[in-house]
């Protein structure tokens, strides 16, 4: 299974956006060394947003493709479709719920096998969640010190679409996610363009 390597911090950087959500990720954002000098492009400033799409989401060019060309029959707008798609991922979910403190962790959970979807094993992280479906962590995983406080802290994002529910170690998607709600910093529209030339 292919998976995203780049270093965390220097791509956060690059992008001018903390896209792993780890709270050090921008500390050097601002340093001398790390500004940029040179006027961006058009086309540059397209590709960055591609490029933050996906990093938020930990995929792959040939997989984001596969979302837009699905986003384009999508009705409404292209861009709000294709950031709603990606965000009703299962390793997004999982991420957002609290069982993991990034994607990357939560995409390495749901591969090996330790979250449920309705009371059944799903091992796809690109698995896409519909509304009303629980997502669970195994009996077995629940009963791990650093599952379980990780689950439990108490400085957990809300989120309008997802429910928590803290006793049985579960989430619910109760709503489709609206883009104004979901928490990533992409300018839609020229992800779009950059895909429609």
């Amino acid at each position: 299974m292919a998976t995203r390597r780049t270093p965390r911090f220097k791509e956060c950087r690059h992008l001018g956006v903390n896209v792993c959500g780890h709270p050090k990720a921008m500390d050097r954002a601002n340093a001398p060394a790390f500004k940029r000098t040179k006027k961006v492009s058009e086309y540059g400033k397209q590709l960055i947003e591609k490029q933050k799409v996906k990093a938020y989401y930990g995929i792959l060019e040939r997989q984001l493709t596969q979302y837009y060309k699905k986003a384009l029959k999508a009705e409404g707008k292209t861009g709000e479709a294709l950031i709603e798609a990606l965000e009703c991922r299962l390793d997004n979910l999982v991420y957002r719920i609290g069982f993991a403190n990034s994607i990357r962790m939560a995409r390495q959970m749901v591969a090996h096998g330790h979250i449920t979807v309705d009371g059944k094993k799903i091992n796809i992280p690109s698995y896409a969640v519909k509304v009303g479906q629980c997502i669970s962590l195994v009996e077995k995983m629940r009963k791990s010190p650093q599952f379980k406080q990780q689950f439990t802290s108490s400085n957990k994002v809300k989120y309008e679409y997802i429910e928590r529910d803290e006793e049985n170690f579960s989430g619910k998607l109760i709503a489709r996610p609206r883009r104004e709600k979901i928490p990533v910093e992409i300018n839609d529209q020229m992800v779009v363009e950059f895909y429609s030339k």
